[in-house]
């Protein structure tokens, strides 16, 4: 099926009676593809015509619910065997995003996820983030790892100078505690860079 079909089909359940193809193409040039009309903000949907509050809901509704699906298959793997599900799983979450936005995946001692939270949101291209904070809500949910990621919007995904700075001192910071950093991943729509895999932690 093309992009416009599945929305198409989507968009028969909160439009009923009325022919949505023109709606569903009409989507998918403005936001380029299917990913790129579920990443869309709910206000950005509504500028289409007859795409009302109903409808953007919905859609926005798809991606939680694939978030949640791709959350799922993170419980009780250890995830330092499965890096592409964590690569999944953050694009997901952050690749859309118009704005840099800061994740962090909480782990026990198995390397299992035990909760994931965006911890701030910032502009195109920066976030603010403070060590402190990333050690508060790690003690919080009693993690013994942590696997931190960002976006950049720009869709480029090497590291600037205050990315590897940051993880230097989210590491130093939790290493005190006994929490190990295992890995900072930067995602973006086409790709990923993983600290880790480069060898930058």
């Amino acid at each position: 099926m093309h992009d416009y079909e599945v929305l198409e089909l989507l968009l028969t359940y909160s439009i009923p009676r009325k022919d949505v193809k023109p709606i569903a193409k009409n989507l998918i040039a403005r936001f380029g593809s299917l990913s790129g009309v579920l990443d869309a903000a709910p206000e950005e949907l509504q500028t289409i015509e007859d795409v009302g509050l109903v409808s953007a809901t919905h859609i926005k509704l798809v991606k939680d619910v694939c978030g949640l699906y791709l959350a799922g298959h993170l419980e009780k793997r250890n995830l330092l065997t499965s890096p592409d599900r964590v690569v999944h799983f953050s694009r997901m979450k952050l690749a859309g995003l118009s704005h840099e936005a800061f994740m962090t995946l909480f782990l026990n001692t198995q390397n299992e996820m035990i909760g994931h939270e965006i911890i701030n949101e910032g502009t195109i291209d920066q976030v603010a983030v403070y060590p402190r904070r990333i050690v508060e809500k790690a003690l919080a949910r009693h993690a013994a790892g942590l696997i931190i990621v960002h976006n950049h919007p720009s869709g480029y995904t090497d590291p600037s100078d205050e990315d590897k700075s940051l993880t230097r001192s989210i590491k130093d910071a939790v290493r005190l505690l006994e929490i190990r950093l295992l890995d900072h991943i930067i995602v973006g729509q086409q790709g990923y860079f993983s600290f880790l895999e480069n060898g930058l932690l």
